[in-house]
């Protein structure tokens, strides 16, 4: 694949602004949905469901999913890209496809964290990977130096600081791209999480201010973030979802030119409410795996009924496998409760555990003893005549698919080609 293939990423920002004259024209509000692409499954019915459902289609990669040492799914940044590309082609699918980086910054990605790695160190870490990401063909950078391990507990970044920060990485990448010939970038910033004193409106429009105000003395004037991240009630334990706040938060980035960006949009509650407050873009990544983990739980008890009926003789023990991965990945304690806090794996409830393999379970799809088992899983079934590929696709595909009708997004491709004709 050539550097930032002109098919592959659309410009986020035009694309936004097509989708805006187009609900201008019909009265219906839309929301960008963002995936996650945390496995090789979920890509693939990304691309199977933004074709069925005529949708554009958005990747958010995190530096944990997708990076120069290929992350934990496997992938550097170039070669997800050609597989978005790759995939797109087999499906015929030419619609709008923006690839993003999601929580670009200092300590974001876990290795920095568990390496110890010092703020100068993990500030050229990331500007490595947010280059990899924009040769690669990344369309949009979400800049996020919101975390600083090295404050003490219970100190908070200063929203000054996190300015000078955020405008120091999008230097970076405008003069990286400048250098190296490449397309305009768009960008992302802000954060859902309570880092950096964001997440009350007043200091987010203070930030907003700052952050105008030194792009400009940076020379970067023309410059302005295509999303701005708004805490609006969801994170990855709740599914609640504040439409008021929406609202607000949206009219105020209006004015700005910027449109509001939703995270952790797993299973929240009536999901067609964030097109009506306004919200321009929700990424959604954990539901996609619940969804994966779903569907190969569902082949794992076809497996044991065959086997209780003697047809087959080598069990796969795919789901032992997989908690065994998970649990010994550790990463499963960073979403211990306080009340949990110094327990192992199995002293948690069965219903704890069962959600911590099922959330986990993204780090672990290509540990080769998961992939091992997995295979023996669908062989398995296969010589039976089922499709497991397919039948975990389904699961995840009509996650995607009820996204893409509770945001309006169906058939929206055909609308922005007649715009365009």
């Amino acid at each position: 694949m050539t550097d930032q293939n002109e098919t592959l990423s659309s410009n986020c920002d035009q694309l936004l602004q097509k989708i805006k004259k187009v609900t201008e024209e019909d009265g219906i509000p839309r929301t960008l949905l963002g995936i996650c692409p945390n496995s090789a499954a979920v890509l693939r019915a990304a691309v199977r469901s933004a074709k069925r459902c005529d949708a554009p289609l958005y990747f958010v990669a995190t530096l944990n999913q997708v990076d120069r040492d290929e992350g934990y799914t496997g992938w550097t940044q170039a070669e997800l890209c050609e597989l978005i590309e790759k995939e797109g082609r087999k499906l015929n699918f030419d619609g709008p496809t923006v690839v993003g980086l999601d929580h670009g910054g200092p300590w974001m990605k876990d290795r920095h964290s568990t390496e110890g790695l010092p703020f100068a160190e993990t500030m050229e870490e990331v500007k490595k990977s947010f280059a990899a990401a924009i040769r690669a063909g990344y369309g949009l950078i979400h800049v996020d130096p919101t975390v600083d391990e090295e404050l003490s507990d219970g100190e908070r970044l200063a929203l000054g600081e996190v300015v000078a920060r955020t405008v120091e990485l999008i230097d970076f990448c405008e003069t990286f791209r400048k250098r190296e010939g490449l397309r305009p970038l768009c960008y992302e910033v802000g954060t859902e999480e309570v880092h950096g004193g964001m997440t009350a409106e007043e200091d987010l429009v203070r930030f907003l201010n700052l952050l105008e105000e030194d792009l400009t003395e940076k020379g970067l004037g023309e410059i302005w973030p295509t999303f701005v991240v708004g805490q609006v009630g969801t994170d990855l334990h709740t599914d609640e979802f504040d439409p008021g706040r929406a609202s607000l938060l949206t009219e105020r980035l209006g004015g700005r030119g910027s449109y509001l960006k939703v995270h952790y949009t797993d299973g929240v509650k009536a999901p067609e409410r964030l097109p009506e407050s306004g919200v321009g873009g929700a990424n959604v990544g954990p539901e996609f795996t619940t969804a994966e983990y779903e569907g190969l739980a569902e082949l794992s008890s076809l497996e044991e009924s065959l086997l209780e009926e003697g047809k087959i003789e080598n069990r796969s023990n795919f789901l032992q496998a997989l908690t065994e991965a998970v649990v010994g990945s550790g990463r499963w304690r960073k979403w211990l409760r306080p009340e949990e806090a110094g327990k192992e794996f199995d002293q948690l409830s069965s219903r704890r555990q069962e959600w911590m393999v099922e959330t986990g379970a993204r780090y672990v799809w290509t540990k080769p003893p998961v992939v091992e088992a997995r295979e023996v899983l669908y062989n398995n079934l296969r010589e039976f005549g089922y499709r497991p590929e397919r039948i975990v696709s389904a699961y995840i595909e009509r996650r995607m698919d009820k996204y893409y009708h509770s945001f309006n997004l169906v058939g929206l491709n055909a609308r922005l080609q007649e715009g365009s004709d």
